[in-house]
């Protein structure tokens, strides 16, 4: 183990070294410039096919080696882009500064932000493949697809016959021993109002509340552990300051990811000015209530109050409470376990960010499931709280889930391979998250395709951490698997 935070230092070097360049290299999704540079440079260096697909996404080709030509060609696959969270005490630009990397025991994190394991190890251990001289393999491609976090668009604009394999081995699975043959499909959820605001009432104060201190957390992976929604823990408290201290809404904020738990909430709101102590007093209440509620799940919730200066404008008193009201009973987290696996969840929904002002209100949703009709009645239930409110409701992104055959020849090998190696079975499992692969295999349908990857714990949130145990298997794993992929 190394005794630095010089993860270059770690086993396998191979891989750890290619990370390091990652995280030195800033990407957070929509800003892809620079790791499009470091892809690309890497491939030429390489003297490898290099193309770069219209979206952005990258694929660099590489020729079997001696002796291995005649096996089935396989894509390595995995994004190019990461979620960029960080505490709220942390200064860092992710368009900018790198990401600091911390070694810890036997995990890597980084400090105050995301780390990006998700899915820059899959990036590097696909650069580790293109780079040995000593691995043996059919022929390689290696599809880097950019902004997955924020829609899967690489996996979304790619065309078909840009990649030409017939094995997909996709990287961005975040347990070590598992196996994925299936994913759940999501979608979109766009609500909106737009109004005019109205004035301040006079002998009125402002108060701003914000909750934070949540751990938040991937809303797929992490949406059955029970974790509570900033969002929704604020709407309830501004519900009640609503009733009985006749507040009033100036601003909302919350969240800032679909795909990540909000940690952080806050609005400005108006009392009268002598309710200030009312409205200290119940925040004091909610925080105490929240921690007890949340005890089991949660780091300690905090709800903080400040005097403020009066803002400019309100929302409408009672678009204010359409507001409130929809939010409230917007459903949010799991609404339906797989009833055959009743340990893995089939659809939830994740209330992801509400940005409301005096002229405008926007709020969004991530929407998944592994079954279309449940995604739909989900999607219906939703519509049906916000039109209610006057809003308007609008679906985009929509895509379908990735259908399990667990009678895949990839499938098979790998199991094998890994029984042979570490003496006990890989698990076979299904995942409530987006990966790529339901929309590659619409686009290319003959692709025979896998998800694996080390362990990784709580991505896209600042608790990040990857096993560093774990990454050597995965290498190991994967590097067994391409010597034992069968011939055409």
């Amino acid at each position: 183990m190394a005794t630095s935070n010089d993860i270059r230092q770690l086993q396998p070097q191979a891989l750890w070294k290619h990370f390091q360049a990652i995280c030195e290299t800033p990407h957070p999704s929509h800003h892809m410039e620079a790791i499009t540079k470091l892809m690309t440079d890497f491939g030429k260096s390489l003297g490898l096919e290099t193309l770069v697909d219209k979206t952005g996404s990258i694929l660099i080709r590489k020729p079997a080696t001696p002796g291995m030509e005649n096996r089935t060609p396989v894509i390595l696959q995995a994004h190019v882009d990461m979620v960029p969270q960080k505490n709220s005490d942390k200064k860092h630009t992710f368009e900018t500064d790198p990401i600091e990397t911390i070694i810890d025991g036997d995990w890597v994190k980084a400090n105050g932000t995301t780390l990006g394991a998700d899915n820059g190890i899959g990036v590097a251990a696909a650069m580790a493949v293109l780079e040995s001289k000593e691995l043996k393999h059919g022929p390689i491609e290696a599809l880097f697809t950019i902004d997955e976090e924020t829609g899967m668009v690489g996996a979304f604009g790619l065309e078909q016959g840009f990649v030409k394999g017939d094995i997909l081995l996709n990287m961005d699975s975040e347990d070590e021993g598992e196996l994925y043959v299936g994913c759940a499909g999501g979608i979109d959820a766009n609500i909106s109002w737009n109004f005019k605001g109205c004035p301040v009432p006079e002998d009125d104060i402002a108060v701003k509340i914000a909750i934070s201190g949540l751990k938040g957390g991937h809303s797929g992976l992490d949406i059955a552990l029970g974790r509570a929604n900033a969002n929704k823990l604020l709407f309830r408290f501004l519900k009640e300051a609503i009733m009985q201290y006749e507040a009033r809404l100036a601003v909302v904020e919350g969240g800032n990811m679909r795909n990540a738990i909000p940690r952080e909430a806050w609005a400005i709101l108006t009392v009268p000015a002598d309710c200030q102590e009312d409205i200290e007093k119940l925040a004091s209440e909610y925080a105490d209530l929240f921690n007890e509620e949340y005890k089991a799940t949660e780091n300690p919730i905090k709800v903080n109050t400040q005097v403020v200066s009066l803002p400019d404008g309100l929302i409408p008193e009672e678009i204010q409470d359409d507001f409130v009201n929809a939010v409230t009973g917007c459903p949010n987290g799991v609404f339906r376990f797989i009833p055959d696996i009743p340990s893995v969840v089939e659809t939830s929904t994740n209330l992801s960010i509400i940005k409301a002002n005096a002229t405008q209100i926007e709020v969004k949703c991530l929407l998944r499931s592994s079954v279309d009709s449940k995604k739909e009645e989900l999607a219906s239930m939703m519509e049906s709280v916000f039109a209610l409110a006057g809003a308007k409701v609008e679906f985009t992104g929509g895509y379908s889930g990735w259908n399990p055959n667990l009678k895949s020849p990839i499938l098979k090998t790998m199991s094998e391979v890994y029984k042979a190696k570490f003496d006990k079975a890989a698990e076979i499992k299904v995942i409530h998250a987006g990966l790529e692969c339901g929309i590659l295999g619409a686009v290319e349908p003959r692709l025979d395709m896998v998800s694996f990857g080390p362990t990784i714990r709580h991505p896209h949130s600042p608790d990040e951490k990857v096993n560093i145990p774990s990454v050597q298997k995965f290498w190991d794993f994967l590097v067994a698997t391409l010597e034992a992929i069968p011939t055409k």
